[in-house]
């Protein structure tokens, strides 16, 4: 095995914990704004719309520093930002 493929390979693992990690996370973070656990006297249809709101933004901002690191070690690699366009 080539130290480059020894090199992707721990990257393509790291990735995948990492991805997990955020699963495990968006699933907590799904139960703490459960239904049941409302504030009395709160407009239901408004909270299930912030809880959403939340859950998405916060999803976006971790894929959006992955995407980051992506590109990051695919320039370190290849020297190129998407590898195979000129």
């Amino acid at each position: 095995m080539s130290p480059l493929s020894g090199f992707l390979t721990v990257i393509v693992f790291l990735t995948a914990i990492f991805v997990a990690y955020l699963t495990k996370q968006f699933q907590n973070e799904n139960s703490n704004y459960s239904p049941f656990k409302q504030m009395k006297n709160t407009n239901t249809k408004v909270k299930t719309i912030e809880k959403e709101k939340v859950v998405a933004e916060t999803l976006n901002g971790r894929f959006a520093m992955l995407g980051l690191i992506a590109a990051v070690g695919a320039y370190l690699t290849t020297g190129q930002i998407i590898p195979g366009f000129v």
